[in-house]
């Protein structure tokens, strides 16, 4: 008979050396008010929480979940934040490694979008200039290398057979609707992206408040807490992480932990999230793909979504 410890000791083993190294690929259809003909039937692909820098990352397995992003053939890619583990000041060099691994899909020339997370500004509960500063170099390295920092900004997408760039993203603080709207003709979908909650820069509100009054749009973001704290009917489809499914999914129990210890508002744990979040809007919570503090995972592998867009109520 095993003991115990053994026991535990077998679980550990698995959590930190064999599920880590899956990704689960999960298809969800998505639907969108007013979705424009041109966007049925494409493909959004979201992942998030990569963590690159812990003693223990998971690089693994986000190369393997770039290769499935490319299988999937998305029209645009999503990354809702987490790219470092502690971003301090070897902040640099973790971000040569992100930009590694991401090179294939920026080679593909798929639109890659992106917010920060918690830990992009080393942050555990509280804000101070010094985590806004090393912050600023992990946005400003993904936007050198071309991908689209959303954070409290909304961005027009033209429509994916068009071959003209897309329009230039917008600041909520400083642009009003109709320097969203130049190109939403074209293609009036648009994405928007919600800044990092433990750095007190989630302007949800303010940041829908630049999209056209009933356009399409996809709204994403790190914490799912800032998700309760959006207008009703402003997010048909929502997207966020940095649950990390608590890396150890013991059915309900898990869930019901986040709930109630882990979430200011009670968000949920990971998949779509009902009876949250204001009427009108709909939340979607992925897994991601590294650790946080303890480098396993236990029926909570990582997570690729590919989410396929519908014209819907």
């Amino acid at each position: 008979m095993w003991t115990i410890i053994e026991v535990l000791a077998g679980v550990f083993i698995y959590g930190a050396a064999v599920e880590p190294r899956f990704v689960v690929r999960n298809n969800e259809a998505a639907a969108i008010p007013n979705l424009p003909a041109a966007w049925e039937g494409q493909r959004i692909a979201v992942f998030a929480d990569m963590q690159v820098g812990m003693w223990w990352a998971n690089t693994d397995a986000a190369r393997k979940v770039v290769r499935y992003t490319l299988d999937a053939h998305p029209a645009a890619v999503l990354i809702a934040g987490d790219f470092v583990y502690q971003a301090n000041e070897s902040v640099d060099g973790q971000m040569r490694e992100v930009l590694s691994i991401l090179q294939p899909i920026l080679d593909a020339h798929i639109p890659t979008y992106a917010v920060l997370g918690n830990h992009d500004y080393s942050l555990m509960n509280e804000r101070s200039r010094e985590h806004d500063a090393v912050a600023r170099r992990v946005a400003f390295a993904l936007d050198s290398a071309g991908v689209h920092m959303m954070d409290n900004r909304v961005l027009p997408l033209r429509s994916p057979a068009d071959t003209l760039a897309p329009a230039a993203a917008t600041d909520s603080a400083a642009a009003g609707p109709d320097s969203v709207a130049g190109d939403s003709i074209r293609a009036p979908l648009y994405i928007v992206g919600i800044g990092e909650r433990w750095a007190k820069d989630d302007r949800g509100a303010e940041t829908l408040a630049q999209v056209p009054a009933g356009a399409a749009r996809v709204v994403f973001m790190h914490d799912p807490d800032s998700f309760a704290h959006l207008p009703g009917g402003q997010a048909p489809l929502a997207v966020a992480a940095h649950t990390h499914g608590m890396q150890l999914g013991i059915p309900f129990v898990s869930d019901w932990l986040w709930r109630h210890h882990f979430s200011d508002e009670g968000s949920g744990l990971e998949g779509w999230i009902s009876h949250y979040g204001e009427q009108g809007n709909r939340l979607y919570i992925n897994r991601g793909i590294g650790f946080s503090r303890v480098p396993a995972r236990v029926h909570a592998a990582p997570e690729l979504t590919v989410f396929t867009l519908a014209r819907g109520p």
